[in-house]
C-alpha cells in the first residue's frame, strides 16, 4: 500500500472520530441544558392560609387497661386440687370458693390438737383438786403454806398449757380452712393453668386472677416534654387540682371504636421512669356492663382547647440554631423563612403560635426542608383541614 492511500485513509478515520465527538459533546450539552431548565422551574408547593380559630385538638396515648383489683389467688398450703368449683371469665362473689385443696395431714393435726386439749382440761382438773385438798390442810397446820402454793403453781401451769393447747388447735383449725379457696373480691376468673389432680403449693403460679372490673383503670405513658407542656398548659397550683381541671378522656377500644363512657385522668407519677424517661399515668373509666377487661389494649385520647390562637402543624417547621422557622409565601411568590414562638399542645403534632406569624400569612406545610430563602415556588392553596388533621373546631 503506497504511503498516499495510507494517508488518505488516516484522514478519513480522523474525521469521523471528530464527527462523532462533537456529536456527542452536542448531545451531552443539550442534556445539561435540559437538567438546568428542570431545576430553574418553579415547583408547586402546598400551602395553607392562617387563621385564627378556637379547636380541640386531640392526643392519643397507648395504653393498657387493668380492673381496680386484679387479685392472684395463690394455694397458703401445699396438696392437691380436689375440687375447681368455676370456670374461667365466671363472675363471682366476695367469699365465694373456687377450690379445694386435698391434704389429709390437715384434717389429722386438727383431731390430734383436739385430744390435746381434753387432755390438758383433764390436767387442769386435777390440778384444781389438789388445789382445793391442799387448802384444808394448810389451814389446820397440817401441812406447810409450802405445799398449798405450789399446788396453786402447779395448777397456773395447767391451765397456760391448755391454752397453749387451744391455740395450737385455733391453727390447725385455720390451716385446715385453707384448703378451701375463696374469692376475696367481687369479679370475674381469669385463666384457670391447674386441674383436678395438680399438685400445688405455696411458691406455685397463680390458681387464678380474679378482677375486679366494676371501673377499670387505663395505664398509659407521657414523655417528659409531654409532661411539662401538661404542667404549664393546665390551669391548678398542684398536680391534685390540675388533674381536676382536666377534661374528660375518651377510651378509643382495640377495635377503634369509642367507648361510650367518658373516663378522667386521675393520677400521673412522681418521678420519671429512668429507663424509658416517661412518667405513667392512670386514668379511670367506669364499666357497669364490664365490657372492658383486665389486660386489654386501648388508647386514650386526651382532647386539649385552645381559644382564638394560630395552630400549624409542628411539620411546617424547623429548627435552626435553637431558632424555631416557618416558611411562608412573601411577594413575588417567593419563599420567606419566619422566626416564629410557639407552643407545643399535648400529641406532639401541633403548635399554638404566639409571635411570628399573622392571619393573612399563607404557610407552605410541605418539602420545607428542601426550601431556601427565596426561592420561587408555584403555591397551591389547599383546605387547612386537610393539613390539620386531628382536632375539632369549637
Amino acid at each position: 500500500m503506497s504511503l498516499d492511500k495510507l494517508i488518505s485513509g488516516g484522514l478519513i478515520i480522523a474525521g469521523l472520530l471528530g464527527s462523532t465527538a462533537l456529536f456527542v459533546a452536542c448531545k451531552g450539552g443539550d442534556a445539561a441544558k435540559e437538567a438546568q431548565a428542570k431545576a430553574n422551574q418553579v415547583k408547586p408547593y402546598n400551602v395553607i392560609k392562617l387563621d385564627r380559630q378556637s379547636v380541640t385538638l386531640f392526643a392519643d396515648y397507648p395504653a393498657t387497661l387493668q380492673g381496680i383489683q386484679d387479685i392472684e389467688i395463690r394455694p397458703k398450703i401445699d396438696g392437691y386440687i380436689e375440687k375447681v368449683m368455676v370456670d374461667e371469665g365466671d363472675a363471682v362473689r366476695a367469699g365465694q370458693v373456687l377450690f379445694t385443696i386435698n391434704n389429709p395431714q390437715f384434717a389429722q393435726d386438727v383431731n390430734n390438737t383436739r385430744a390435746a386439749i381434753a387432755s390438758a382440761e383433764a390436767a387442769v382438773a386435777t390440778a384444781k383438786l389438789q388445789v382445793q385438798k391442799t387448802k384444808p390442810l394448810v389451814d389446820q397446820d397440817i401441812i406447810s403454806p409450802y405445799e398449798y402454793e405450789s399446788a396453786q403453781l402447779n395448777l397456773r401451769a395447767k391451765e397456760a398449757a391448755l391454752a397453749q393447747a387451744r391455740a395450737v388447735y385455733n391453727n390447725s383449725k385455720i390451716t385446715q380452712a385453707y384448703t378451701t379457696v375463696s374469692s376475696p373480691v367481687n369479679g370475674f376468673v381469669g385463666t384457670i393453668p391447674y386441674r383436678i389432680g395438680s399438685y400445688v403449693n405455696a411458691s406455685s403460679m397463680p390458681l387464678t386472677t380474679v378482677s375486679d372490673i366494676s371501673k377499670v383503670y387505663a395505664y398509659f405513658s407521657m414523655n417528659e416534654k409531654q409532661q411539662m407542656s401538661f404542667f404549664i398548659n393546665t390551669p391548678g397550683a398542684t398536680i391534685d387540682e390540675k388533674l381536676k381541671q382536666m377534661p374528660a378522656v375518651t377510651l378509643l377500644l382495640s377495635n377503634t371504636e369509642e367507648y361510650p363512657q367518658k373516663g378522667k385522668l386521675e393520677s400521673i407519677s412522681g418521678q420519671v421512669n429512668s429507663q424509658t424517661g416517661s412518667f405513667n399515668v392512670r386514668a379511670t373509666f367506669p364499666n357497669e356492663q364490664k365490657l372492658l377487661r383486665s389486660g386489654s389494649s386501648a388508647v386514650v385520647r386526651i382532647p386539649t382547647y385552645v381559644d382564638n390562637a394560630i395552630i400549624i402543624p409542628q411539620k411546617a417547621t424547623t429548627e435552626l440554631q435553637d431558632k424555631r422557622l416557618a416558611y411562608i409565601v412573601a411577594d413575588s411568590n417567593k419563599v420567606k423563612a419566619v422566626p416564629i414562638k410557639v407552643r407545643e399542645v399535648p400529641g406532639g403534632r401541633y403548635f399554638v403560635v404566639d409571635e411570628g406569624l399573622k392571619e393573612t400569612d399563607q404557610l407552605i406545610v410541605e418539602g420545607i426542608g428542601l426550601l431556601t430563602e427565596g426561592t420561587p415556588i408555584k403555591p397551591t392553596l389547599i383546605p387547612a383541614d386537610s393539613a390539620m388533621k386531628g382536632f375539632e373546631k369549637k
